[in-house]
């Protein structure tokens, strides 16, 4: 009588667990496990946004940042046969190329987002300076802007080199290399990454610094509105570059259906609204609403330089050209 006691009570235990996982599996709460996407420095994703991915997909998302875009490529090709993640988003159109030829993604990468690389500078500086501001990439060269520019280093920056291919495309193969040096001559400064000449080294952003130019992004001025309701810097609408940035699945994935939500939650509505105000670039996904102050102090270049340019072809001529021109 006690053993069919023991039994009967075992067998309802049975039941009663397998009545939960048929609950927890229709109502989409089941756990899958971690996925690692893996980041340029840059990226932001709220605790709400991510809150909300864990919610929906039942995945745990785990960020893990790898340098600048360039940067992350690399680590990503060097780690390939053991990927340090699962998805990548960060990888932009001057490095697209190798992440394809070295066979990291499995499938393709797909665009996200969307910024264009154009010099910023710092209205109220020129303003009590009684100072004209440059109108073009050209006048930067003139002696009257000496000492006042700060950009990104080519090599090691992936606005850098945004930079490098539009002034290739924009002077030509025979005189690109002259702008440069008139570019070094009048004392331009060279950082290694975007986040040390905008919030160092421009006099325009948080950081207060001596440049009151720099190499940013046409989208940047809508994140310095000061109190007054204006901003304290504008963009100059020359000799810009249409930076794209993609997402994708790595290949040797620990969790490519993870990783697959991943993307797939990247391109969301819900995550798609949030690029203005978290990383100050526009949606890829077209009708995606942006906010009222981009309307007011943001402006898409009328056209754009050098992203149409082979990268995989040219990147090391242009570099090791640049460098010798700045060693």
């Amino acid at each position: 009588m006690k053993l069919s006691r023991k039994i009967l009570i075992g067998s309802s235990l049975v039941i009663i667990v397998a009545l939960m996982l048929v609950t927890i599996n229709l109502t989409g709460k089941k756990k899958h496990g971690d996925v690692v996407l893996v980041t340029h420095d840059s990226f932001v994703m709220s605790k709400e946004l991510i809150a909300d991915f864990d919610k929906t997909t039942g995945y745990t998302l785990k960020l893990l940042k790898a340098g600048d875009a360039g940067a992350l490529t690399n680590r990503l090709i060097l780690t390939k046969s053991a990927p340090i993640g699962d998805a990548v988003f960060g990888i932009d159109n001057t490095f697209a190329g190798v992440a394809t030829s070295n066979g990291i993604i499995d499938g393709t990468l797909k665009p996200t987002d969307f910024g264009d690389v154009c010099f910023n500078y710092d209205k109220t500086w020129f303003t009590k300076k009684k100072f004209a501001f440059p109108s073009s990439i050209s006048e930067l060269v003139l002696p009257k802007y000496k000492g006042l520019t700060v950009i990104e280093n080519p090599n090691t920056s992936s606005t850098g080199l945004s930079f490098l291919a539009a002034t290739v495309d924009v002077f030509g193969s025979a005189k690109w290399e002259n702008y440069w040096k008139a570019l070094k001559k009048n004392q331009v400064k060279v950082d290694n990454g975007w986040e040390a000449a905008y919030y160092t080294d421009f006099s325009g952003s948080s950081g207060k610094g001596a440049y009151p130019i720099v190499l940013s992004y046409a989208s940047s001025p809508a994140d310095e509105v000061r109190a007054d309701g204006q901003s304290q810097t504008a963009s100059i609408l020359d000799g810009c570059f249409r930076q794209t940035e993609y997402a994708g699945v790595l290949k040797n994935a620990k969790n490519p259906d993870g990783a697959a939500a991943v993307v797939k939650y990247l391109l969301s509505s819900k995550f798609q609204q949030s690029f203005p105000e978290a990383m100050y670039m526009y949606p890829i996904v077209a009708g995606t609403p942006i906010p009222a102050k981009w309307s007011q102090f943001t402006e898409v270049a009328p056209h754009t330089y050098g992203d149409k340019l082979d990268f995989n072809a040219n990147r090391k001529s242009w570099l090791a050209k640049w460098s010798a021109i700045f060693e």
